[in-house]
């Protein structure tokens, strides 16, 4: 039996732990968090990935999930309204269709708690990777036949095995921080947008209602450390010292937010994702930023290709693995680059690119 180390324990990670459960692996998934990490934004699974939820069981679980969102609100720089529409949102696109819009922490919950017989090495990290042996930063060395960096726009695996993370970050020039709120603007399944200038975001209403999800950003640089988050929070609170609307209302429940995070958008351009026995899973090998809506369901897909892979085709698992994903995410980030000129509406070919892959069957 193959003994394989996922580095992660957000989306990818719990997902690929799933599938190589499911085909017989000894699974073990390192965390530098405590426990699953809380926030983050509402994600969207489409096309395959969603295919991919419905082979794991999991389709109704993933439904009763939904934002349930019936619209959306677009404001000019003094809060006056553009538009409203109860057909699309900014967050989740067209709401007829079959895609689902949820909050990040609820799908990485959903598949947590999916996984059985997986061992969790919470609050710990990698150190050092040399061939099959693994040191961390608390546990005992041990040796693994696979090891999956799924950790995320600032990989630590990647780091350790490909290079600084300079070499393959291209930044979009956006920035954006999320957080929970209490529902200060009383949103019943809805969501306002507004933009100030440089600095602009919104706020969604989440989880019938009981709070809300703030998203603030702003166009440039951020010399800022990502894991600094008073930093974080300071930078924020700068660039809105001035920004009208609800935006100093967002600021005071910023301070108090206990899941505040804060990235740029930025895209992961590799020309291999895989080097020896060591392999990189979703935004760690090809991040797509939240410009593309589709960083969740590349890292789906990818989880349950590289599983299946892995099962059938051992001997060339990781090129197999690129021959399949490499045209399907390459279109997802040049549509990421598309919206980012079309100021974040989605490209005319945007159905395509997401249905652009048939799923394998393993």
């Amino acid at each position: 039996m193959k003994n394989v180390l996922i580095s992660g324990a957000s989306i990818g990670g719990p997902a690929l732990a799933y599938w190589l459960r499911r085909h017989g692996f000894a699974v073990t998934v390192v965390e530098r968090a405590r426990g699953l990490r809380p926030g983050g934004q509402a994600i969207d699974v489409r096309g395959p990935a969603l295919e991919v939820i419905e082979r794991m069981g999991l389709g109704d679980r993933l439904r009763s999930l939904s934002t349930n969102m019936r619209g959306m609100t677009m404001l000019d720089a003094e809060g006056n309204e553009l538009f409203s529409s109860t057909t699309h949102t900014l967050s989740g696109g067209e709401l007829a269709g079959p895609d689902v819009e949820l909050l990040r922490d609820d799908l990485a919950t959903m598949l947590f708690d999916a996984v059985e017989g997986v061992e969790y090495l919470f609050d710990d990290t990698i150190t050092a990777i040399d061939g099959t042996r693994v040191t961390f930063e608390k546990a005992a060395p041990r040796d693994f036949d696979v090891i999956v960096g799924a950790d995320g726009l600032h990989s630590n695996v990647r780091r350790l095995v490909f290079g600084p993370e300079s070499e393959f970050v291209s930044h979009l020039g956006m920035n954006l921080a999320v957080f929970t709120a209490p529902n200060f603007l009383n949103l019943d399944h809805w969501q306002i947008f507004q933009q100030d200038g440089e600095v602009g975001g919104g706020v969604m209403s989440a989880r019938a209602n009981a709070e809300c999800r703030v998203y603030m950003g702003f166009n440039g640089e951020a010399d800022v450390d990502y894991r600094d988050i008073e930093a974080q929070r300071r930078l924020i609170a700068e660039k809105f010292a001035d920004a009208g609307w609800e935006w100093q209302n967002a600021l005071k429940h910023m301070w108090e937010a206990l899941d505040f995070h804060f990235d740029s958008m930025s895209q992961i351009r590799m020309e291999t994702w895989s080097r020896g026995n060591v392999v990189l899973l979703g935004d760690a090998g090809y991040c797509g930023s939240p410009l593309s809506g589709q960083g969740t369901s590349m890292a789906l897909v990818g989880a349950y290709v590289l599983a299946g892979e892995l099962r059938d085709n051992p001997a060339t698992v990781f090129q197999r693995y690129e021959e399949i994903l490499r045209p399907y995410v390459t279109a997802n980030q040049d549509m990421a680059l598309k919206n980012r000129e079309s100021g974040g509406a989605p490209s005319e070919e945007f159905a395509d690119v997401v249905n652009s892959l048939q799923l394998p069957a393993y």
